[in-house]
Parts: structure tokens; sequence; C-alpha cells
């Protein structure tokens, strides 16, 4: 059984898994030792389960499309003065079989055993399904 726990959180502001992965290829563009960070307002209490092994799941216009491991937790203090958690992630960007999700605030945990699973290599260009496809064949085990 897995010993980690993931997050998930919506990704604001893109379209596509290509619009997340330029944004971060441009924010760390002028420093080769730059991780991509995404900072949030609470900390998580399930710490120690995240740097298990835990991902990042990125909700894309209503459907989970992709991850990122999650390699630690970095205290950032606001200018107004408050704690906030910067979630540093890999660089790596791992595209995830379609997972509909409903808008809400902040993150969220998702146990491993409900995280999407990845695309085979080479499946990550495909065109996406329609996400009601591509849940019911993940149900059945073909995607």
């Amino acid at each position: 059984m897995p010993q980690h726990v993931n997050l998930v959180k919506l990704c604001v502001g893109c379209d596509s898994v290509e619009d997340l992965e330029r944004f971060q290829r441009e924010r760390g563009m002028d420093d080769p030792d730059w991780q991509p960070r995404h900072v949030t307002r609470m900390w998580p209490r399930r710490e120690a389960e995240i740097l298990a092994g835990g991902s990042l799941y990125w909700v894309i216009k209503g459907v989970i499309r992709a991850r990122q491991r999650i390699l630690r937790l970095d205290e950032v203090i606001g200018q107004d003065g408050i704690r906030r958690c910067g979630l540093v992630l890999a660089r790596e960007v791992f595209r995830t079989q379609a997972a509909p999700r409903r808008a809400f605030q902040g993150w969220r945990y998702l146990p491993a055993t409900d995280a999407p699973p990845d695309l085979p290599k080479g499946r990550g260009d495909e065109e996406p399904l329609p996400p009601e496809l591509s849940e019911k064949l993940g149900e059945i085990g073909i995607l």
C-alpha cells in the first residue's frame, strides 16, 4: 500500500499542459539551478507523507492532466509577514490520464490510490480524449 499522499491544485491561467510547461520554462530561463515553485497560503499538515514520494496533480480546465513531483516544502514569508508554503517541484511534467475534477479553492489531498496513472511515454503529444470517455476507459482498464 502506498505510503505517500499527493496534492491536487487548479492550474489557473493555463489552458493546456503546454501552457504550464511554457510558463515554468520562462520563469527559470535565466537560472540553470531554478526549480518550479508554487506558493500556497496553507502549509500541509501531512508534510511527511507528501515528501515520501508525492506529486502535485494539476487540474487544467476542469480535468487533471499532469503532475510534477514535490521535492520539498520551503517556508516563504510574504511582504505582509505571513508564512506561506512554497511547493518546490521537479522540472519534469508527467502527463496523466484525464480525470475530471470540479472546481475548488486552494489544494486538496489526493491519495495515491486515487491518483490517475501517467500516460505511457510518447502518448503525451496525442490529442486528449474527451474527459468522460477517458474516465470510462480508465475504469475498465483500457487506458
